[in-house]
C-alpha cells in the first residue's frame, strides 16, 4: 500500500544478523551451513571435499547403513510408493505404520505405541494434549525446546525446577493445588551436557505429590538398560513412568517420533492430539526402516558395549588433555567440551573441521547463558583407531587455539 508505514517483522533479529556477519567476517565457515557432500558410513563423510570423521550426528548405534534396514526401506518404497499424502486419521495409515507401532510395543513391552512424523512433534503433541488450561507441567529448567513448546501449545501452567534437583522438584510440587492435574516431564539423558537424570528419586517425589510422569528417552534409547529401552529401564523405573517419548532420529537411524504407554485410555490420544491429527504421516519407506532397526536393536548388546567403550575412552582422553567436560565421567554417548567464550568455541570448531573432524557447536539460547561448547556424540561404529585419532585432533586443535597447554 503506497504511503503506508510497514513495520519490518524481521527487524527484531537485527542483533543476531549483525553478530553472525561479524563472525563470518573473521574468515570462519558458517557452523550452521555445513553440507555433507557424500556420506561414506555412520562415522565418515566428505565435507568440503575432504574425508571427515563424524562426531556430531547422534547416530549412536550406527543403523543408518545397516543392510537389513536399507533393504526394508527400499522394498517399502517399491511396494507403497514415496508417501501417503495424508494424516494418520484419514488415508495416512498403511500397514508399515501399524508394523512400526507393533515393533515399538515389542521393544518397550507396552500395550500402546503412537508414532509421529518427528521426535519434536511427539513431545509437542503428547505434552500439549495431556496437560491443558488449569493443569500444571513441572519440568527441568534444562528441558529440550520441544518440551517447552509442548507446554505452551497446551496452555498449561509451567513450573520449572533446578536442573536435576530432587529437592527443588519436591518443593515446587508441594506448592501446587493437591486436586490439580500435574505432569512431571523428565529426560533420561540431557542432550547438551550428556548427563543423566536421578530418575528413581524424582519418580518417588512425583508419585508422592500425585503427579503423572513423562520421560523423554530420545538420547537414551538403544544403549541404556538390559533391553536398550533407556535410562528409566537401567535405573529400575519402568513400572512408575506413565509415558515414554522418543525419536527415530538418534539410535534408530531414520526420522520420526513416538510415545509408548501402558495407560488403559492411551488410544484416545489419536483422536484429540492436534499435531498427530493434522500432520501428514511418515512415508512408508521411513517407517519400514524404523521397524527393522528397532527389532535389531532388541538384540544389540555387543553394539551397546562397544558404544560405552568408545564413550569412556574419549571422555578419559579429553579429560587427560586438560579439557573441561560437561560431566565428571562418561554418563552417556554425549561428551560436551566446554569453552570459555564464543571465540574459542568457534576457533576449536574450525580447527577440528580443518583437521577432518566434525562436531556440533552449541551456544545460547540452546545452552545456559554464557555457556559455549562443542558437543561430541559417539557411535558404536567408531573404530578404536578413529577414537585415538579424534583425541589427537582435539590435542592439535586445542594447542592451536590455546585451550590447552602447548
Amino acid at each position: 500500500m503506497t504511503g503506508a508505514h510497514t513495520a519490518d517483522l524481521l527487524s527484531k533479529f537485527d542483533p543476531l544478523i549483525a553478530e553472525r556477519e561479524a563472525l563470518l567476517a573473521t574468515g570462519v565457515r558458517d557452523p550452521f551451513a555445513i553440507v555433507m557432500e557424500k556420506v561414506l558410513s555412520p562415522t565418515e563423510a566428505i565435507i568440503n571435499g575432504k574425508p571427515t570423521i563424524l562426531l556430531g550426528t547422534y547416530n549412536y548405534m550406527g543403523m543408518t547403513f545397516d543392510p537389513d534396514v536399507v533393504e526394508a526401506g527400499r522394498q517399502a518404497l517399491t511396494d507403497f510408493g514415496s508417501g501417503t499424502t495424508g494424516s494418520r486419521v484419514l488415508n495416512g495409515t498403511y500397514s508399515p505404520h501399524k508394523d512400526v507401532e507393533e515393533a515399538l510395543k515389542e521393544f518397550y513391552g507396552t500395550s500402546s505405541a503412537m508414532v509421529f512424523s518427528t521426535g519434536y512433534q511427539a513431545n509437542l503433541g503428547i505434552i500439549s494434549t495431556l496437560a491443558g488450561k488449569g493443569d500444571y507441567i513441572i519440568l527441568d529448567a534444562d528441558s529440550h525446546a520441544s518440551i517447552y513448546d509442548g507446554c505452551w501449545l497446551g496452555n498449561a501452567e509451567i513450573v520449572r525446577f533446578r536442573h536435576n534437583s530432587v529437592e527443588d522438584l519436591d518443593k515446587r510440587l508441594g506448592r501446587l493445588p493437591k486436586e490439580a492435574g500435574k505432569l512431571v516431564v523428565l529426560e533420561g539423558v540431557y542432550s547438551m551436557f550428556g548427563d543423566i537424570a536421578p530418575l528413581p528419586e524424582m519418580v518417588a517425589v512425583a508419585k508422592k505429590h500425585g503427579a503423572m510422569i513423562l520421560c523423554d528417552e530420545a538420547h537414551g534409547m538403544g544403549f541404556f538398560g538390559e533391553h536398550g529401552r533407556g535410562v528409566y529401564e537401567q535405573l529400575g523405573c519402568e513400572d512408575d513412568i506413565d509415558f515414554v517419548v522418543g525419536t527415530f532420529s538418534k539410535s534408530v537411524g531414520t526420522v520420526g517420533g513416538f510415545c509408548v504407554s501402558n495407560h488403559p485410555k492411551f488410544e484416545v490420544l489419536r483422536l484429540v492430539c492436534r499435531p498427530y491429527v493434522f500432520t501428514a504421516s511418515l512415508p512408508p519407506s521411513v517407517v519400514a526402516t524404523a521397524a527393522t532397526s528397532i527389532r535389531k536393536l532388541m538384540h544389540a548388546g555387543n553394539k551397546r558395549g562397544k558404544l560405552w567403550d568408545n564413550s569412556r575412552r574419549l571422555h578419559k582422553g579429553l579429560k587427560d588433555l586438560g579439557f573441561k567436560l560437561g560431566t565428571e565421567d562418561a554418563q552417556s554417548a554425549i561428551i560436551a567440551v566446554i569453552l570459555p567464550d564464543q571465540e574459542q568455541a568457534v576457533g576449536m570448531w574450525q580447527s577440528l573441521l580443518d583437521l577432518g573432524l566434525y562436531v556440533n557447536m552449541a551456544r545460547p539460547p540452546a545452552t545456559p547463558a554464557g555457556t559455549f561448547l562443542l558437543r561430541c556424540s559417539l557411535c558404536a561404529e567408531h573404530r578404536d583407531e578413529q577414537v585415538a585419532e579424534i583425541i589427537e585432533m582435539f590435542a592439535k586443535a586445542g594447542r592451536h587455539v590455546g585451550c590447552i597447554p602447548s
